[in-house]
Protein backbone atom coordinates (compact mmCIF):
# COMPACT_ATOMS: atom_id res chain seq x y z
CA UNK A 1 0.00 0.00 0.00
CA UNK A 2 0.88 3.28 -1.12
CA UNK A 3 0.88 6.16 1.38
CA UNK A 4 0.29 9.53 -0.21
CA UNK A 5 1.58 12.21 1.23
CA UNK A 6 0.23 15.92 1.35
CA UNK A 7 3.08 18.09 0.68
CA UNK A 8 2.45 22.02 2.09
CA UNK A 9 3.08 24.40 -0.71
CA UNK A 10 4.98 26.87 1.18
CA UNK A 11 4.73 30.42 -0.73
CA UNK A 12 8.16 31.74 -1.61
CA UNK A 13 6.92 35.56 -3.02
CA UNK A 14 7.37 38.38 -0.09
CA UNK A 15 4.65 40.71 1.18
CA UNK A 16 5.25 43.95 -1.21
CA UNK A 17 6.49 46.70 1.15
CA UNK A 18 3.91 49.51 0.52
CA UNK A 19 6.06 52.37 2.44
CA UNK A 20 8.03 53.48 -0.44
CA UNK A 21 5.18 53.71 -2.58
CA UNK A 22 3.01 55.74 0.20
CA UNK A 23 6.03 58.10 0.45
CA UNK A 24 6.74 58.79 -3.56
CA UNK A 25 2.41 59.42 -3.61
CA UNK A 26 2.71 61.99 -0.60
CA UNK A 27 5.37 63.95 -2.10
CA UNK A 28 3.92 64.16 -5.28
CA UNK A 29 0.68 65.70 -3.41
CA UNK A 30 3.52 68.10 -1.51
CA UNK A 31 5.03 69.30 -5.13
CA UNK A 32 1.22 70.06 -6.76
CA UNK A 33 0.05 71.57 -3.98
CA UNK A 34 3.38 73.98 -3.59
CA UNK A 35 3.16 74.23 -7.80
CA UNK A 36 -0.70 75.57 -7.48
CA UNK A 37 0.38 78.08 -4.85
CA UNK A 38 3.35 79.11 -6.71
CA UNK A 39 1.32 79.59 -9.52
CA UNK A 40 -1.91 81.57 -7.83
CA UNK A 41 1.02 83.74 -6.02
CA UNK A 42 2.77 84.88 -9.69
CA UNK A 43 -1.18 86.43 -10.55
CA UNK A 44 -1.55 90.03 -10.11
CA UNK A 45 -5.56 90.40 -8.95
CA UNK A 46 -5.05 94.02 -8.67
CA UNK A 47 -5.34 93.50 -11.96
CA UNK A 48 -9.14 93.62 -12.75
CA UNK A 49 -9.29 92.45 -16.70
CA UNK A 50 -12.32 93.31 -18.66
CA UNK A 51 -15.25 90.49 -19.19
CA UNK A 52 -14.99 88.25 -22.77
CA UNK A 53 -18.10 86.48 -22.64
CA UNK A 54 -17.78 84.81 -26.08
CA UNK A 55 -13.93 84.34 -26.46
CA UNK A 56 -12.48 81.24 -26.47
CA UNK A 57 -11.67 79.57 -22.93
CA UNK A 58 -8.29 78.20 -22.57
CA UNK A 59 -7.77 74.60 -21.99
CA UNK A 60 -4.74 73.57 -21.30
CA UNK A 61 -1.66 76.30 -20.99
CA UNK A 62 2.01 75.76 -22.33
CA UNK A 63 4.37 75.78 -19.12
CA UNK A 64 6.60 78.17 -20.93
CA UNK A 65 4.07 80.77 -21.06
CA UNK A 66 4.94 83.99 -19.83
CA UNK A 67 2.14 86.23 -18.59
CA UNK A 68 3.14 90.29 -18.62
CA UNK A 69 0.59 92.45 -16.11
CA UNK A 70 0.06 95.98 -17.21
CA UNK A 71 -2.55 98.12 -14.52
CA UNK A 72 -4.52 100.86 -14.97
CA UNK A 73 -1.69 103.17 -14.84
CA UNK A 74 0.29 101.16 -17.26
CA UNK A 75 3.15 99.99 -15.13
CA UNK A 76 4.64 96.45 -16.28
CA UNK A 77 5.15 93.37 -14.16
CA UNK A 78 5.71 89.52 -14.52
CA UNK A 79 5.03 87.70 -11.51
CA UNK A 80 4.08 90.42 -8.99
CA UNK A 81 7.73 91.94 -10.12
CA UNK A 82 7.93 95.71 -11.64
CA UNK A 83 9.43 95.82 -14.50
CA UNK A 84 10.09 98.79 -17.12
CA UNK A 85 10.22 98.57 -20.37
CA UNK A 86 13.83 98.11 -20.88
CA UNK A 87 13.55 95.50 -18.27
CA UNK A 88 10.62 93.95 -20.31
CA UNK A 89 12.87 94.03 -23.61
CA UNK A 90 15.93 92.60 -22.38
CA UNK A 91 13.67 89.93 -20.53
CA UNK A 92 12.00 88.89 -23.81
CA UNK A 93 15.06 89.24 -25.95
CA UNK A 94 17.22 86.73 -23.20
CA UNK A 95 13.91 84.69 -23.12
CA UNK A 96 13.99 84.32 -26.85
CA UNK A 97 17.60 83.89 -27.09
CA UNK A 98 17.09 80.87 -24.60
CA UNK A 99 13.85 79.00 -25.96
CA UNK A 100 13.27 80.35 -28.88
CA UNK A 101 10.35 82.34 -30.72
CA UNK A 102 7.40 79.97 -30.79
CA UNK A 103 7.21 80.98 -26.65
CA UNK A 104 3.86 81.94 -25.83
CA UNK A 105 3.29 85.73 -24.19
CA UNK A 106 -0.10 85.89 -22.48
CA UNK A 107 -0.54 89.78 -21.72
CA UNK A 108 -3.21 90.58 -18.69
CA UNK A 109 -4.23 94.38 -19.20
CA UNK A 110 -6.37 96.22 -16.63
CA UNK A 111 -9.48 97.40 -17.85
CA UNK A 112 -8.43 100.53 -17.35
CA UNK A 113 -4.83 100.47 -19.30
CA UNK A 114 -4.73 102.67 -22.01
CA UNK A 115 -4.27 101.25 -25.38
CA UNK A 116 -1.12 102.55 -25.81
CA UNK A 117 0.22 100.95 -23.19
CA UNK A 118 -0.85 97.75 -24.46
CA UNK A 119 0.50 98.29 -27.84
CA UNK A 120 3.70 99.41 -26.36
CA UNK A 121 4.38 95.98 -24.56
CA UNK A 122 3.15 93.89 -27.78
CA UNK A 123 5.94 95.83 -29.97
CA UNK A 124 8.42 94.57 -27.19
CA UNK A 125 7.38 91.24 -27.71
CA UNK A 126 7.34 91.19 -31.72
CA UNK A 127 10.68 93.26 -31.66
CA UNK A 128 12.34 90.30 -29.69
CA UNK A 129 10.91 88.19 -32.14
CA UNK A 130 8.10 86.86 -30.32
CA UNK A 131 5.01 86.22 -32.18
CA UNK A 132 2.13 84.03 -29.87
CA UNK A 133 1.02 86.60 -28.01
CA UNK A 134 -2.72 86.69 -26.92
CA UNK A 135 -4.72 88.24 -24.61
CA UNK A 136 -5.96 87.69 -21.15
CA UNK A 137 -10.06 87.95 -20.29
CA UNK A 138 -12.44 86.46 -17.97
CA UNK A 139 -15.07 84.28 -19.56
CA UNK A 140 -17.46 84.80 -16.65
CA UNK A 141 -17.97 85.54 -13.10
CA UNK A 142 -18.12 82.72 -10.63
Amino acid sequence: MAKTRKQKRTSTTAPVNMTPMIDIVFQMIIFFVLTVEMERDAIDERVRMAMAPHGPLVEERDPRTVTIDINERGELSIARVPLSPGQLRAIMRNTVAIYGQSLPVVIRGDQDTLHQHVNSVMDICTQAGLYRISFAAIKQLN
